[in-house]
């Protein structure tokens, strides 16, 4: 995401200009959007004119709109962004008021007014914009005859590719069959991988799979480059990460970046920094359950007493349509910074987030004991 333009004043009220340079920059605009916003961008009009005979003809302009947003609808597969809303500002084509739907695009400015904007918008601004930021990684869950290639970034986990390739089952004394599938499955996976990642920004590239899938599978992606001559897998070589998960699907990816050897490597993105808290935040809850907490209640309930060493937050809740709602989870998170803990805010479109939602979307890692909360907890459910 690049920014061509800041104001906003001492109030938080204001307009910043920004450009989408790739489809996870339309995943930040969605989160950053909110109902009764004003954005101005580039569209497209269909405009009917009557000549002096009386006949009508219509035809499409381009022209910049200013709406008060009404309604945000975000596709997570194509990464496309649109708006609908009422027009603001007197246009030759568009009359005051009337409803236009803004798609928002790649490569393509867009400004948003505030009334007002807040620590987490304005920080969600500044990563976005900042190119550190990106998680470097790349992702192939698989098992015989299925395979997800995923690319893991700081803020979701995009399925790149899927493949499901039928493989028949070994027979007495004729194994060929069974061999000619699996082969044509890992030249697919191979196809897949060289498609979808570029390996000029992925630090690593993981193979998961259960079994010795993913052994037998790297042993064959090596001896095919050798023989074609593959600059690109042989020169990558040392990216190429095995590591075991219970199955192919996609779900499995969280527990592949909780693995110790996988963490190590990832030490730097963000992606595994969550997982780590979160992991750190389940083991507290066997362990010593009486610092570790979920639910707003109870969370804020240790914010108080200032015992709240990490705050994990899913973005989900800054997307809440009532301004109240947001504002209680800002200050939230505004609170436990200023009382030196530490805030992860979690994408809902991250196999992490995802594990966070279940848990309300919010949870506290504590510095000390609270048994008074815990007893709390047991008296509510009564």
């Amino acid at each position: 995401m690049k920014q061509t333009y800041r104001d906003i004043d001492k109030d938080g009220k204001g307009q910043v200009s920004l450009m989408p340079e790739e489809s996870e920059d339309l995943w930040h605009a969605y989160n950053l959007i909110a109902i009764g916003d004003c954005v101005t961008a580039s569209t497209i009009r269909k405009v009917q004119q009557e000549s002096a005979t009386g006949s009508s003809t219509s035809s499409r302009v381009r022209t910049t709109l200013t709406i008060q947003v009404e309604a945000i609808d975000f596709d997570t597969q194509a990464c496309a962004l649109r708006l609908k809303g009422r027009n603001t500002v007197e246009n030759q084509y568009v009359k005051m008021g009337a409803y236009h739907t803004l798609d928002l695009e790649q490569n393509r400015k867009f400004t948003l007014f505030k009334v007002h904007w807040d620590s987490v918008a304005i920080e969600r601004v500044d990563s976005a914009c900042d190119p550190t930021q990106h998680a470097d990684l790349a992702a192939v869950v698989m098992q015989d005859g299925l395979a997800f290639i995923c690319l893991v970034t700081s803020a979701m986990t995009l399925v790149r590719n899927k493949v499901e390739v039928q493989i028949p089952r070994k027979r007495k004394g004729n194994a060929q069959q069974h061999e000619k599938g699996l082969h044509r499955f890992y030249d697919t996976v191979i196809q897949g991988i060289l498609r979808h990642v570029n390996f000029e920004v992925v630090k690593c590239v993981l193979i998961a799979s259960p079994g010795f899938v993913k052994d037998q599978f790297y042993e064959y992606m090596m001896q095919q480059a050798m023989k074609s001559d593959n600059k690109v897998l042989l020169d990558n070589r040392g990216k190429f990460l095995l590591v075991h998960s219970s199955s192919g699907f996609k779900h499995a990816l969280k527990e592949v970046l909780m693995d110790p050897v996988v963490t190590m490597k990832l030490a730097d993105t963000k992606a595994a920094g969550e997982v780590k808290s979160l992991e750190a935040f389940y083991v507290m809850l066997k362990t010593e359950p009486s610092r570790a907490f979920y639910g707003l209640k109870h969370v804020q309930k240790a914010n108080e007493a200032q015992a709240i060493e990490t705050l994990m937050v899913s973005d989900s809740l800054f997307r809440a349509q009532e301004v109240g709602k947001r504002k209680i989870y800002v200050d939230l998170v505004d609170s436990v910074r200023d009382n030196g803990g530490d805030v992860k805010i979690f994408s809902s479109l991250h196999v992490s987030g995802e594990q966070l939602d279940q848990l309300t979307g919010v949870a506290a890692i504590l510095r000390f004991p609270m048994p008074d909360l815990e007893e709390e907890e047991i008296s509510d459910e009564d």
